[in-house]
């Protein structure tokens, strides 16, 4: 029986970069910095995307 653990697709970080792009730009928002918050909701979804593409490269 195949093992079902390779058989699995990547896993996307797409997600957690859109979320952490709306989310940055709410907190800008709310402190009368949008594109503050925007760059920094880029920054921080870009690293988290990075770490989980480096993980699923490794397994």
């Amino acid at each position: 029986m195949a093992d079902p653990r390779r058989n699995r697709g990547p896993v996307a970080g797409g997600g957690i970069l859109a979320l952490t792009i709306l989310g940055g730009s709410a907190i800008g928002v709310a402190l009368r910095q949008p594109s503050l918050g925007l760059i920094g909701g880029i920054v921080v979804g870009a690293v988290i995307s990075l770490l989980i593409w480096r993980r699923d490269r490794r397994s």
